[in-house]
């Protein structure tokens, strides 16, 4: 049986016998229109008997969380929480099922739970009960406990984000990517993604500047040395004697705009975006017209090579109108 406290400090986590005892006592029995009700429509809220209640409490609750409310008309308390925890249903949008169990109609499934006072909430995963309280609870406090056991809201985007790297779509998989290093907090295991699709991406200082962020403890991670090998090897072979002869001038010759501008073409040809932005913007800082606007095409040529929306495009879109409005 499961134990309900009235402190509300929890439910037993032991496996569900109650469970267990009402299948042998009862039966397995046919879905009826609730059920059927449940597969053919995203519902959020359902009436629990004793006909749905093994689809609702165990199979439903493996693929969300269930809250199971024992109520009765009679429970002035109740009148209160149930209205509150609908509505938390439908916010959450699919991410919780409310069951409701009327505990004077459906008596063999209130004593099965051992349920002592109402209102009383139970909490199901998985087929187990890992959560609960008893009695009127704040919304806050709600909300807390069913945080607690819910989905981070940006492991979705995450998810996508990995399928569409598997699939060689590295740049789509950046835009979701951000997203959630920001909703995170800047978690170092999304950042590992983020790095992971520059380095695809052959932009190896934005990789780099993700890694360099990393914790002494964070570099021992075995991911981490992978893409830092990565970024090491790539930024080894990105010095081509091109480029190492035109920095080599430059150091002689800092103001030639020629020898930038010829630098910012190889350093885009060698996917070194960043610096070849800056190469070029440098150029254009000096010299808005420079080459008769061919400077101003080349940094518009590679920044409409950047993905829609991309923090390095939007970035130096904003330094491009600057200095010519």
């Amino acid at each position: 049986m499961v134990a309900l406290h009235q402190s509300g400090v929890g439910i037993c986590r032991t496996a569900p016998i109650w469970f267990t005892k009402y299948i042998q006592a009862n039966g397995t029995l046919a879905p009826d229109k609730d059920e059927v009700a449940m597969e053919s429509l995203a519902v959020n809220v359902i009436d629990v008997t004793e006909q749905n209640f093994q689809q609702v409490l165990l199979e439903e609750s493996t693929r969300r969380l269930v809250l199971v409310d024992f109520w009765a008309e009679w429970c002035s308390h109740c009148k209160v929480l149930t209205p509150l925890l609908e509505k938390l249903a439908e916010e959450y949008n699919g991410q919780i099922l409310l069951a409701k169990v009327n505990a004077d109609e459906q008596q063999a499934i209130t004593a099965q739970f051992g349920i002592r006072s109402l209102p009383t909430v139970a909490i199901m995963k998985d087929g187990q009960p890992i959560d609960g309280f008893a009695g009127a609870e704040p919304e806050s406090a709600i909300r807390e406990r069913l945080n607690a056991h819910l989905p981070a809201p940006w492991e979705a985007a995450v998810k996508d984000a990995m399928a569409l790297m598997a699939e060689g779509r590295p740049d789509e998989a950046l835009s979701l990517l951000r997203e959630a290093y920001v909703l995170s907090n800047e978690e170092f295991a999304i950042g590992l993604l983020m790095a992971e699709c520059y380095l695809d991406l052959k932009r190896a200082n934005e990789a780099a500047t993700i890694l360099d962020a990393a914790t002494m403890e964070q570099q021992l991670e075995p991911k981490y040395k992978e893409l830092f090998a990565r970024l090491e090897l790539m930024q080894e072979a990105a010095d081509t004697p091109a480029i190492l002869e035109l920095q080599q001038k430059l150091e002689q010759d800092p103001d030639n705009l020629e020898l930038k501008t010829e630098l910012a073409v190889q350093f885009s040809q060698a996917e070194r975006v960043e610096e070849s932005l800056q190469s070029i913007f440098e150029v254009l800082q000096k010299d808005k017209n420079f080459q008769d606007g061919g400077a101003r095409k080349t940094m518009l040529d590679i920044l409409n090579s950047l993905p829609k929306g991309d923090p390095l495009a939007v970035k130096y879109q904003r330094k491009l109108f600057t200095i010519l409005h």
